[in-house]
């Protein structure tokens, strides 16, 4: 018996590096798994291989059970076209897995609008789309009686989380899939839906280039994103996971730290000595990627 056997998976940008693992990964447990990539390259340019449909056959040939979907799931119509294949081909989805991106990596003085709008949508819109579209799906089974044991695994970054030079655009879409995945997590839970981020860390198309001496790989994060995927992960949620190699971290979040208070208004000046007497009394940041 595998930890997923009778779910179904959806995995974005499936295709290659961490999407392809997964879906391998999960398909080794018993899960039926649609796999979806747009087919493009690293810039998320056209490229001429399509390689959804050879993971497919991957799949197959270990005897699992896979479908293809190569839409576009940053659009409203791939993203339901998505949710709609899964239940065509299996009759239901249990899991999302959202992973879709590219990069576009320039200096801030040297990135344009468009490399900027390309990532910002591909990765925090190709993660809002086929959630909302997901959530849809799940809330009407929830409203009509039907159990509901969901889970959604989206994809952030250690430059969502810290920062990384040269990534301004990738690091803001990042971080935005963190809010994004705090706010479904808290609005999603009374339909039987579970939200939590992964910020892994394996070489893969994206990061040979930027880190190369990084060394763990694809396959060493996705036993994390099946068992978040499964009904095993019951009650947690909400929360943003680092993964690299053999190494597991539960990421902690924003919260207060020191604070000072004024009976009055604060002067610029009087604002300012207190702003410094915080800072020397709190935690310093971790540095930022690049750095």
């Amino acid at each position: 018996m595998g930890l997923c056997d009778a779910r179904v998976v959806a995995v974005t940008g499936a295709g290659r590096g961490l999407g392809r693992a997964h879906a391998r990964a999960f398909a080794a447990e018993g899960a039926r798994v649609v796999v979806n990539d747009l087919g493009v390259g690293l810039d998320g340019r056209p490229d001429a291989d399509s390689p959804a449909a050879r993971v497919v056959e991957e799949i197959r040939e270990a005897g699992g059970e896979a479908v293809a979907h190569g839409g576009d799931v940053a659009t409203e119509e791939g993203a339901a076209a998505l949710v709609r294949t899964a239940l065509d081909a299996f009759g239901r989805l249990d899991t999302l897995v959202n992973n879709a991106g590219f990069l576009r990596d320039r200096m801030l003085v040297n990135l344009g609008e468009d490399d900027f709008d390309a990532v910002v949508r591909v990765h925090l819109k190709g993660h809002f789309l086929p959630l909302r579209h997901a959530v849809a799906h799940w809330r009407a089974e929830a409203k009509a009686g039907r159990p509901v044991a969901a889970r959604v695994i989206n994809t952030t970054s250690g430059a969502g989380l810290l920062g990384s030079v040269g990534q301004g655009n990738y690091a803001a879409a990042k971080a935005g899939i963190v809010g994004l995945t705090l706010v479904a997590a808290a609005e999603t839970a009374r339909y039987g839906v579970q939200v939590n981020a992964i910020a892994p860390a394996a070489r893969t198309r994206m990061t040979e280039r930027t880190f190369a001496d990084l060394a763990a790989l694809p396959e060493d994060v996705s036993p994390l994103v099946v068992w978040l995927g499964s009904t095993a992960s019951a009650g947690v949620t909400g929360r943003v996971f680092e993964a690299e190699g053999g190494r597991l971290t539960v990421m902690e979040g924003w919260r207060p730290g020191p604070t000072a208070t004024s009976p009055t208004r604060w002067t610029p000046g009087e604002a300012g000595e207190a702003a410094l007497g915080l800072l020397a009394a709190s935690e310093p940041p971790l540095p930022v990627y690049g750095t």
